[in-house]
């Protein structure tokens, strides 16, 4: 999983060529330790590249813009930026989140 700063993360979404999965989190979530972990296996089953994380202490105005209200939180966008991006605040278990994801890869 690779880890974005703000900047990173801003070229990324608006950069076409490949879906994106960002992972965005805080560092003392309990929660969030047991999200990334099942976003850790899925990742296992995913094309490279696909999965990043991001630290929403560290990105105020990217969670403004895309009003991330809540963490965990998995933002979902595909390879030609063309829809809207989706957030999911639920999650539930590995198989989710790759049916999440899978979406976008095609």
């Amino acid at each position: 999983m690779r880890n974005l700063d703000e900047k990173q993360l801003l070229v990324e979404l608006e950069t076409k060529g490949a879906p994106l999965a960002v992972y965005f989190y805080t560092p003392l979530c309990g929660t969030c330790k047991a999200a990334r972990r099942m976003l850790e296996v899925a990742e296992h089953l995913l094309p490279p590249g696909i999965v990043a994380d991001a630290d929403v202490n560290m990105m105020p105005q990217l969670v403004q813009d895309y009003k991330i209200s809540s963490v965990p939180a998995l933002l979902v966008v595909d390879s030609e930026r063309e829809q809207q991006p989706t957030i999911r605040y639920d999650m539930v278990s590995v198989e989710e989140l790759l049916k999440e994801i899978r979406r976008v890869v095609i």
